[in-house]
């Protein structure tokens, strides 16, 4: 069995992940120095590719942990911006925990760090008004193809579960949509989703559901008889 369908979900296993990585994984051969590169330039496939390996990451950055010699910032920073398209995921902070001190304290790390914030407080608007703003970010980013319609899909992903419908200008607002009305329209669609007076409805599923809540109140009899027996004395 791998070690990583015992860690997480099948789902963060890629298929597309080449046997010399699973080798590099799964043996000790992960703790080698000499494999970083392999591993590096794998990173390279994903962000070329909009694929991503969560368990092949955090094999890059255990490495740096015990050689910090072989430390990329730009492969620190690449990692973290894949992980940052996995939230709600808890991938991003398991990088941050690999991370040495002087790394933490690096100006673009805290960049990200903010743009994670700022998604997992649900602030979108904000999140792409410092997104666009910054040309910084954009520099971060630049290597992921694809980046910004990962970013929407943990967007949709968060509003799915949480809305039933949605005023459509907001939605277009949470997505950076705001001058695009014919792409907008293009991207509900591909969700499958519908527009109808302005509003976006949101097929319901098992997170958006409201679900009755049942109190259940168990009382003891021998707690029963002392009751009885206080309101006879009074």
């Amino acid at each position: 069995m791998n070690n990583d369908s015992l860690l997480f979900p099948s789902p963060l296993i890629p298929p597309s992940r080449p046997e010399i990585i699973q080798s590099l994984i799964d043996g000790v051969d992960r703790y080698n120095p000499d494999n970083v590169s392999i591993l590096e330039e794998y990173l390279a496939v994903q962000l070329q590719n909009e694929e991503y390996d969560l368990m092949a990451n955090l094999a890059i950055l255990k490495l740096y942990q015990f050689n910090p010699h072989l430390v990329n910032e730009i492969v620190i920073h690449n990692i973290l911006v894949k992980a940052l398209t996995a939230i709600p995921n808890p991938d991003f902070n398991l990088c941050l925990y690999l991370l040495q001190e002087g790394a933490l304290n690096d100006e673009n790390v805290a960049k990200l760090i903010t743009l994670q914030q700022l998604l997992e407080q649900a602030r979108y608007q904000e999140f792409w008004d410092s997104f666009e703003k910054d040309e910084a970010y954009k520099e971060l980013a630049s290597e992921a193809i694809g980046f910004e319609n990962a970013i929407r899909k943990v967007i949709m992903t968060a509003i799915c579960m949480t809305y039933q419908s949605i005023s459509a200008d907001l939605l277009r607002s949470y997505l950076n949509f705001t001058n695009d009305d014919d792409e907008f329209e293009s991207y509900i669609k591909s969700r499958e989703l519908t527009i109808k007076d302005d509003v976006v409805i949101i097929p319901t599923n098992y997170d958006n559901e409201a679900k009755p809540t049942v109190i259940r109140e168990n009382i003891k009899f021998e707690q029963l008889t002392k009751v009885i027996g206080y309101s006879n004395e009074l």
